[in-house]
């Protein structure tokens, strides 16, 4: 398979240079760019391939390895084609250059998730030009507007062309990476995300004018204090299986270890550490509140009567909208009252069981790229098209495989970040580690 990595880097250059940015609206992505390509390189390999496009432009791809027993379980290998905005001025090179410099091909979409939506393509046109037949079908699912939700992308696919992407088991994005330790390497593969909760806050008042503030019922002043409170709220953690895991994968030990597993403790632990790690850990053991949108007032010399306060809530498996709304009126306190709570969305967080032969078969993939290296179940705090999967039955993973090169900083900071790239050696390995997993799953089922 080695050889393969010139094929999958070639195709992560093009799939870069095709631009094809979301910034959310309908008219965005041109994904139908990315389509084009791929089905292009997918040509002569024999496969069943189908195009889709919900809305212009919009366009996903899916091929499909006929398996040899209908009642095998299948397996959907999913990356998605649409990138994030950038700004060129943060970058030393072009973002949508797709160039290799010092061993690193470079481009927004090189880390989220390009590598990954190459790197499948290439080991599943290998399995079928090399005559492999697996038991269970086999699908390529390269989708459109991940970045955005999926509403043209994975949603829509699954509410309105269910059978032609619905598998047993999804492989998707945001695994992989990795911490190095003095004893080995440990690898995490994500089984759950958190989930969406969009809350509106509507802080009603008394409009009059504003020549005689004294004594008003001013709705901005008690948006004010409303902000604060939900600011300074701290929801209980919850430090289960999955967080201790994660402090297994970070090699956390001893004091360390003991504050971020005491409920007293684990906040002001994770904020001593700041930065990344600190965020990171802090967004895995608690729900997040994160108000990001005011709006309110009508005039500069009227009174306000109602101000809006968004707020972004990344909720942890088992919290409810219910759960949301109790964490947001303890927070508000005495001013309740004066607050009326409107859910804006509401995804719920999900989660895959571990206990699987895809997970055996994905420990296996790793073990043969790192044979010490040691493999945990993680959560994402983000959200990918996973969550669309796992309420129809599918069992999904963010799984993939980097370098040692590229620790969980380097993931972070490049992650819709300036400068994004990935090496080359990230690239062969996780080429192989795609067609090992589909081999490794089919024998043991032949078995």
């Amino acid at each position: 398979m080695a050889e393969l990595v010139d094929t999958t880097t070639e195709l992560l250059q093009q799939l870069i240079r095709n631009e094809c940015v979301n910034d959310g609206t309908k008219e965005s992505g041109h994904e139908l760019r990315s389509v084009d390509l791929l089905e292009g390189f997918l040509e002569g390999s024999g496969l069943d391939v189908q195009r889709f496009e919900p809305a212009a432009g919009r366009g996903s791809l899916v091929a499909r390895i006929e398996g040899s027993d209908p009642t095998a379980p299948s397996i959907c290998l999913m990356g998605h084609t649409d990138v994030v905005p950038v700004n060129p001025d943060g970058w030393d090179n072009d973002p949508f250059g797709g160039e290799i410099i010092d061993g690193e091909v470079w481009g927004r979409g090189a880390i989220d998730m390009l590598n990954l939506t190459s790197s499948m393509a290439v080991a599943f046109k290998n399995l079928a030009t090399t005559g492999y037949k697996p038991r269970g079908d086999v699908i390529y699912f390269a989708v459109a507007d991940e970045e955005a939700g999926g509403d043209w992308g994975a949603k829509w696919m699954l509410d309105h062309e269910h059978d032609a992407v619905m598998a047993d088991y999804v492989l998707t994005e945001m695994g992989g990476f990795g911490f190095n330790h003095a004893d080995g390497r440990s690898v995490i593969i994500n089984v759950a995300e958190k989930g969406a909760a969009g809350v509106r806050m509507t802080v009603r008042g008394t409009p009059g004018h504003g020549s005689m503030p004294l004594g008003a019922d001013n709705a901005l002043l008690k948006a004010a204090e409303v902000l604060r409170r939900v600011g300074r709220h701290r929801p209980a953690p919850q430090l289960d299986d999955l967080w201790e895991g994660l402090l297994d994968a970070l090699g956390m030990q001893g004091d360390m270890r003991a504050a971020l597993m005491d409920p007293e403790k684990v906040w002001d632990t994770a904020a001593a550490l700041g930065d990344l790690g600190g965020k990171m850990l802090h967004a895995c053991s608690h729900m997040s509140i994160s108000p990001n949108v005011v709006s309110g007032g009508q005039k500069l010399n009227v009174i306000p009567d109602a101000v809006h306060i968004d707020v972004d809530i990344r909720t942890l498996p088992g919290q409810t909208a219910d759960y949301v709304r109790q964490e947001l009126t303890e927070a508000i306190g005495d001013l309740a009252d004066h607050v009326e709570i409107e859910m804006l969305r509401d995804q719920v967080s999900t989660r895959s069981p571990q206990d699987t032969p895809m997970w055996s078969a994905i420990e296996g993939a790793v073990h043969a790229a790192e044979p010490t290296a040691r493999v945990y179940p993680g959560l994402i705090v983000g959200g990918t098209d996973a969550r669309h999967y796992r309420p129809h039955g599918s069992v999904a993973y963010g799984a993939g495989i980097f370098s040692p090169e590229i620790d969980m900083a380097d993931f972070g900071s490049r992650f819709h970040g300036n400068n994004e790239r990935i090496d080359l050696e990230s690239l062969r390995l996780v080429t192989d580690f795609w067609d090992r997993i589909v081999r490794g799953f089919d024998e043991a089922g032949r078995r």
